[in-house]
């Protein structure tokens, strides 16, 4: 056995620990880029209290913000999903 096989299967908790630990980073990116990205959008004037509309703007930029992350995310998954069946069908 050589010494990448014995380092990629040696320990599956410090493996499901790193999986887990770049799924909260990457969410915690996802959450900073909608926060900019719907603040940008929707506060025209920063004060003490937010007026209706400001808040409806933001929980309808949120929504389709994780909306479109999502289709986006499902679609990559498709994307790779076809090329892998694409190759297998090609070395067959």
């Amino acid at each position: 056995m050589n010494m990448e096989n014995q380092s990629a299967t040696a320990d599956p908790q410090l493996q499901q620990f790193i999986e887990i630990e770049s799924q909260k980073q990457r969410f915690q990116q996802l959450v900073h880029q909608m926060t900019e990205v719907c603040w940008e959008k929707c506060m025209d004037k920063p004060g003490p209290k937010q007026d209706s509309r400001t808040e409806i703007c933001f929980v309808n930029c949120v929504e389709r913000f994780i909306d479109t992350s999502q289709f986006i995310l499902n679609r990559l998954e498709q994307t790779q999903r076809s090329k892998g069946s694409f190759s297998e069908s090609m070395s067959e």
